[in-house]
Formats: structure tokens, sequence, C-alpha cells
């Protein structure tokens, strides 16, 4: 396949006039005028050539949780997933037992095996049970452990070797140890956290480089106590956003953009099951989420996950005021470098995979996608 004449969402992070050719699942040529050879030939005069979505903290869409631990259920995700133009997702858990967590594993691995069509569910986004009951946000507090390397081990077996993210409350004790012993299988998360300024930062040091949905979930900013969220600003580390209009303020999102640079964002959906659906009550974790008007919560009015998917991410950040590559970059390229994706997926570069969108307008309506190669 040839892609001509389209505005190319470049890995410089900027939308230049290309040619795209892709052989197989990956890209193989990027250039200006470049010839056909006998190859099906897509015009995309008038239209923009921008990377598959990643979205690498998503507990579920359209009737079906990650922790139902059931084929079906995976398959359904990976279904809608792709119809909103996210290629590649990391399916995320919840605070349970580790016994259940090691059979939702078990039955993820089975499926990801097996996985033959519908957006890669490319591995794990473990978040829980090694939290802060202070922050626990959604989560079941008696099910909340201090960090078990040994545990966290036998999970990753479980999965196959695909635990992607860990969240971890640094301020317990033992869990800076598990940071630095984790931090050397797979990405480590400050996440779900009552630690200060000072706690965050050790976490870093220790091997931490991300933040779960920055400013939930853990102690904000003053002049006097930075908390997590000065630590985040006075650091390199990756934060990421749920861009949904209700977990953080539209203002707030411009100047996150504006404090962290465009490298570090990271768009995160954070999506229930009841993304797709219609309004209702669902369930998350053994818990009921009431959702009207597209805000989720707890029968407290705990706010509970969102029920957005990335391409409203994208719309919604650029309606915010987020610069438009700004925001492509924070559902694309940043996502796959903090999940350590970014050999083979979160750019249009040659020799990854041909995960491509065709846009038609600045709204982000999707006219085409593309999985390796394949028209969807």
């Amino acid at each position: 396949m040839l892609f001509k004449n389209g505005l190319v969402f470049t890995d410089a992070g900027v939308f230049k006039r290309l040619d795209v050719r892709v052989k197989g699942e990956r890209i193989a040529e990027i250039g200006e005028n470049l010839p056909a050879n006998g190859e099906p030939v897509k015009d995309l005069t008038g239209k923009k050539l921008v990377p598959g979505f990643i979205d690498i903290h998503t507990h579920g869409c359209g009737g079906c949780d990650f922790c139902d631990a059931a084929r079906e259920a995976y398959q359904t995700m990976a279904d809608t997933y792709l119809k909103a133009g996210v290629t590649t997702a990391l399916g995320t858990s919840m605070t349970l037992p580790l016994e259940e967590l090691a059979k939702i594993f078990t039955a993820y691995r089975e499926f990801a095996d097996n996985q033959t069509h519908g957006a890669r569910i490319i591995g794990i986004n473990m978040e829980g049970p090694f939290i802060s009951v202070e922050k626990k946000g959604a989560h079941i507090a008696e099910y909340v452990v201090p960090a078990d390397f040994e545990a966290f081990q036998k999970l990753n077996e479980a999965s196959g070797n695909r635990i992607r993210l860990v969240d971890v409350a640094p301020e317990i004790p033992g869990n800076l140890d598990f940071i630095r012993k984790a931090s050397k299988v797979c990405t480590v998360c400050v996440a779900h956290t009552n630690g200060g300024y000072e706690t965050a930062m050790a976490a870093y040091e220790a091997g931490a480089v991300s933040n779960t949905h920055l400013y939930n979930a853990m102690t904000g900013f003053t002049h006097r106590a930075p908390g997590v969220v000065g630590a985040v600003f006075d650091s390199n580390t990756y934060a990421e956003l749920i861009c949904d209009g209700f977990h953080i303020h539209p203002a707030v999102i411009r100047s996150t953009f504006k404090e962290l640079g465009e490298d570090r964002i990271c768009l995160i959906s954070d999506s229930l099951r009841a993304a797709g659906c219609p309004n209702g009550v669902y369930e998350l974790g053994g818990q009921e989420v009431h959702v009207k008007d597209g805000k989720a919560t707890l029968e407290d009015g705990t706010i509970a996950g969102s029920v957005i998917d990335s391409r409203i991410a994208v719309q919604r950040a650029i309606a915010f005021g987020v610069r438009e590559e700004a925001a492509l970059k924070a559902a694309t390229i940043n996502p796959a470098k903090a999940a350590k994706l970014d050999k083979d997926f979160g750019s249009i570069t040659v020799g990854k995979m041909a995960d491509l969108l065709v846009v038609p307008s600045f709204q982000y309506d999707l006219e085409e996608i593309y999985l390796g190669g394949q028209l969807q």
C-alpha cells in the first residue's frame, strides 16, 4: 500500500506532506513523491495520516472489563478499542486478592497467545494492590497490600511476562525496595499515593519513571508542600492525564502541557466497561459505578474512571486549547515510550508497525483505520 499526498504526522512531531509506503505489517519507506511499485495507492489529498492511538491505562469498554477474565470480554474490548482508533492497549487491573489477579492474568495470557484480530491488548497495567488506602480512589481498601516482589514475579509469570506497568505507593514501608527490583522488569508508576514530594523523588531515584493519572489519587501542590504533583513538575518522569473534562479542569490540562512540555504527558482513558455504553449502573472491581451524562462515580460520589476513549481524549485536549501536535504525541509516542513499546509502535517511522489512522477533519473523525498495514 502506498499512501500519497497526505499530511503525515512525522516522528519529529510535526505535520508534513509526505508519501508513506507499507510492505506487509510495517512501514517501509517515507518520502516525497514516492513512485508506485505496483501496489495499491491511497490518495490522501486534504487528509491527515497519524499513528494509531495507544492507551496504556484502560480497564474496559463495550460492556466488558479486563478483570472479567474471559476471552469473549477481551475480544469485545479489542474490537471496541479499534473502532476508536486505539490500535494498542494495556489491559488494566484493579485492586483484588492476589489469587484472583493470578486467575485474571492467566486468562489474559491465554487470550493474548491466540489473539487474531482487534486492537492489540499487548500487556497489563497492574493498578494495584500495592497502593495507599488513604488514596485508594475507586479501589477496595481491604485488598490493598504492601508491595511483594515475589508475588509480583508470580503474577508476571502467569501473564506470560506481559506486565508492562505496575503502580506503587512509595511511602509504604518496603515499597521503595520493590521499586528498585520491579523497575528492572517493567515500568513502575507512582500511584494512589499519600506520600509527599520527598517520597516521590525517592521513588524516581529508585527507578519509577511514570505517574498514574496526575492530580488524581495523590497529594496535591501547594507552595509549602509541593506533594507528588510538585515532584512530577520537578522531575523528568512521565505523567498520565485523564482528559475527559471531569477528572481535571481544562485550564489545568492546558497548564500541565505548558509546565511539562510535549514529551512527558500520556493521555489515557482510564475507561470502564461503561465506555461506549448508555447511562446506567456498572461494575468496577467489585463496586457499583453510576454513569450519568458521561461521568462515572461510586455511590458516595467518588469519581471512578471515565467513559471516554483515546480519540475523545485527543478531541477534548484540542478543544481545551492544547496544540494538536502535542495532543497527538500524548496519545501515541509518549505512552509508547512510557510502556517501552516504542521500538515497534507509536510513530510513523520506517520499520515500525503500520498502525495508521486516516483523519479527514480537525474534529478527528476517523475515515480509515489500518492495523499492521491492513484496512480494518
